[in-house]
């Protein structure tokens, strides 16, 4: 079994990490290689690397940003955004990347799924769900939350499940930057119903949020991004506070010792 992991998200628009509310009024927050870095230097277990608007513009994922994330990285980097063909995965995974996510591609060919797991591995093709409450159901969301379709949540993630899919990427829009804890209920009726890791993703505001979402949202990983953009908080200290509810994370790196000046004439 996979310890709990915690994942860093970075949304990309235009070569820079963005962050915004319920997918919305976009601001700049960094470097998507520079935030890698620090990241991974925290103690994030993987790395998630979206690009936000490659769908909505109808244009691949930006491969030179991925190669150059991929080249400071020892922590798995996922890569989405633009996916549409098997063609894509290869080429993105030959960048560096060890997984692909794919969305709005799905929904489009959902056989992409079983093509990409065929070629490449169940464990390479990672499901993402942009998921926003309508009445009592859930429904999927696609190039950027821009547009709902007719997919209820958990049938669709059972669905490309069956298809290939080794990973589920479950982002709740409706709390996506708000911080009010993640959808748990969503998070678990879709943990619930498939057989795959489940990430759960939009939401996350302190270290009970994280600890809820494994717990009764039943997660096998949490996302998050805002909170460590803003420096609200870092990986390490979450990982502290996790560790003291019994939550079996991967331990962070030790801080670096400083080194002691030598008294003079010693």
């Amino acid at each position: 079994m996979l310890r709990p992991r915690i994942i860093v998200c970075l949304d990309v628009h235009e070569g820079r990490v963005v962050k915004g509310t319920k997918f919305k009024e976009l601001r700049d927050v960094g470097d998507p290689v520079e935030l890698a870095r620090r990241y991974e230097s925290e103690g994030a277990d993987e790395v998630v690397f979206l690009d936000i608007s490659a769908s909505h513009e109808g244009r691949g994922t930006l491969l030179d940003t991925v190669r150059r994330t991929a080249e400071v990285l020892f922590v798995p980097l996922t890569v989405g955004g633009g996916i549409r063909t098997v063609e894509d995965m290869d080429a993105l995974l030959r960048a560096g990347a060890d997984k692909v996510s794919v969305n709005s591609g799905a929904v489009h060919d959902p056989e992409i799924l079983t093509r990409g797991a065929d070629r490449f591995g169940s464990q390479c093709v990672v499901l993402s769900i942009d998921a926003a409450r309508d009445g009592t159901s859930w429904y999927h969301h696609t190039h950027g939350g821009r547009r709902r379709t007719d997919m209820e949540v958990v049938g669709w993630a059972k669905t490309c499940v069956e298809r290939g899919a080794g990973e589920v990427l479950l982002t709740s829009i409706d709390r996506d930057g708000v911080r009010t804890g993640y959808d748990l209920e969503l998070t678990r009726a879709v943990a619930d119903a498939v057989t795959v890791p489940v990430i759960a993703s939009g939401g996350a505001g302190t270290p009970a949020h994280l600890r809820d979402g494994f717990r009764e949202g039943h997660a096998s990983a949490v996302l998050l991004a805002g909170i460590l953009h803003d420096g609200l908080t870092t990986v390490r200290e979450l990982k502290i506070e996790l560790a003291a509810w019994g939550i079996p994370v991967r331990p962070a790196p030790a801080l670096p010792v400083p080194a002691v000046p030598m008294e003079e004439g010693r």
